[in-house]
């Protein structure tokens, strides 16, 4: 997961591990994310993305992503407060608006992830 806002990054992280996904990753900002997945041994099955961040934002991050072959292929759940044509030019598997929708969430995961 891919959040500034710590409240939120936190309360997805536990609700995700209390639902049966033990291995959930949350980092602030892009950057992070990037850096985190140059060091992980695989890559996650999935990345749920905030738009709005410091250092590196959710657009920056997704051109950055979608020009790597390799992160490319990690399919891509935007969340975020702003209206869903924000991030149409992002391709994205899904959009979450906020305040999330945890059930969405839930079955979005799961399709993804099992």
């Amino acid at each position: 997961m891919v959040e500034d806002d710590r409240a939120i990054r936190e309360t997805v992280v536990d609700l995700l591990k209390e639902e049966g996904f033990p291995n959930v990753s949350a980092v602030r900002h892009g950057r992070e994310a990037l850096e985190y997945l140059e060091k992980a041994g695989e890559l996650p099955a999935l990345i749920l993305l905030d738009l709005m961040m410091p250092v590196m934002d959710g657009w920056e991050f997704r051109r950055v992503q979608q020009a790597d072959p390799v992160l490319a292929s990690v399919p891509t759940i935007v969340l975020s407060a702003l209206d869903q044509t924000r991030a149409v030019d992002l391709k994205p598997a899904a959009f979450l608006k906020k305040p999330l929708d945890f059930d969405r969430l839930l079955q979005l995961v799961r399709d993804y992830c099992h």
